[in-house]
């Protein structure tokens, strides 16, 4: 900013110290300070709003391109999408009508027939019925832990009798 060296400040710091007194010195020096602590605030206050507006600018420019990016690749996936399901319609058509014999070739003409959805039959299945492989009377001789059953429930279990 100000190029000032140790020599300059060194006499205005004698000129201020006649002109003001050693009285008042401490005083005004501090008043100086605060007001250069302001500036260097206000200053630095300008700066970021200088930065934030050029990277406002910056993304909303980066926005408009992504925009139109997007934009560009929409309408290309809805131009494709209508080309394959235009395709897709007169091939199955051709071939459905092709396979069932009712297109004829001299006239040029489909007979569009109607189709029927299959109706949902239920399994019969339960799910949620458990169909274990180990029968029963081998879990019970092998001990196995068919039922949920706390540690203080097993404790009391195998407690031997007195």
């Amino acid at each position: 900013m100000i190029d000032i060296g140790i020599s300059k400040l060194a006499l205005i710091g004698a000129v201020a110290l006649v002109v003001i007194g050693p009285e008042k010195l401490p005083r005004v020096a501090r008043t100086v300070g605060t007001l250069l602590g302001k500036a260097q605030r206000y200053v630095s206050d300008v700066k970021a709003e200088v930065n934030r507006s050029m990277e406002l600018d910056e993304l909303k420019k980066m926005k408009e391109s992504v925009e139109t990016a997007a934009r560009d690749v929409e309408q290309t996936v809805h131009t494709a999408s209508s080309d394959f399901e235009k395709d897709w319609r007169e091939a199955t058509d051709f071939a459905s009508d092709y396979d069932s014999g009712t297109y004829s070739s001299d006239s040029g003409s489909y007979d569009s027939r109607s189709a029927v959805a299959p109706v949902y039959k239920n399994p019969g299945k339960n799910f949620r019925l458990k169909r274990g492989a180990v029968p029963r009377w081998y879990k019970a001789r092998a001990g196995v832990r068919t039922h949920v059953q706390s540690g203080a429930a097993r404790v009391a279990r195998f407690k031997p009798k007195r």
